[in-house]
């Protein structure tokens, strides 16, 4: 789950008792999620520092004939997350790879959102430094897909404000720590969001959705002129 124990579904507990062992990017958030719901199985470490040597070992127990759960930190495995080389290794192999369908910060955005989601895009975490991220940002600047992004909280407001310089003031749905104790949903102008982050409350995972351009007969940015 991304936050609430309870967002987990039954057949995800069922698989996470029934498998040989479970392959978690963070053992402490799985073995927190095992013990509330009595789950025994056995867990190993797999994250983006041991996943080229622990991939094989996990082949290994595979080929022996053995079931393994891929659990994320947080979220749907492989999505921003160091497991596409698994499920990728998986595949490779001729192993039979099958989705477990559950939480997701990004589709959990978009329903809260209120934009329009027929056709969007998932740009995950931006580049760290501010010239590379900008550039990406301009690559943007005619999208016309919905827009997701994920941010930590010490970025969001430099990210924000990348934002606002260089797509406009466009109005964007801003969501916080989903499903935990402290969600928090604002959607608005970049600028008014922007006022209302004081650096105290500026904490936990953001997920970020961004309507698309949309430009009229003249070339200019409709978004912007609904202001």
């Amino acid at each position: 789950p991304i936050g609430n124990l309870e967002d987990i579904t039954l057949r995800a507990l069922r698989i996470l008792k029934g498998v040989s062992l479970i392959a978690a990017e963070n053992t402490d958030h799985t073995r927190r999620l095992c013990g509330h719901y009595g789950i025994r199985t056995r867990l190993s470490s797999y994250n983006q520092h041991n996943s080229a040597s622990k991939g094989t070992k996990l082949l290994d127990v595979l080929k022996a004939g053995a079931d393994i759960a891929l659990v994320t930190s947080a979220g749907t495995p492989t999505v921003s997350d160091p497991g596409s080389m698994l499920v990728d290794m998986a595949h490779e192999q001729g192993i039979t790879v099958s989705p477990i369908p559950g939480p997701s910060a990004a589709i959990a955005a978009l329903s809260a959102s209120g934009f329009k989601v027929d056709r969007f895009v998932f740009m995950g975490f931006l580049p760290n430094r501010g010239g590379k991220r900008r550039k990406y940002i301009r690559g943007l600047l005619n999208e016309q897909r919905t827009i997701i992004l994920y941010e930590a909280p010490h970025r969001v407001v430099g990210l924000l404000n990348d934002l606002r310089e260089i797509l406009g003031d466009r109005r964007v749905a801003v969501l916080r720590e989903l499903t935990k104790v402290y969600e928090e949903v604002k959607r608005g102008y970049i600028t008014d969001i922007l006022m209302e982050m004081a650096p105290e409350r500026v904490k936990g995972e953001y997920t970020i959705i961004i309507p698309g351009s949309e430009r009229d007969d003249e070339g200019t940015d409709a978004t912007l002129k609904e202001r």
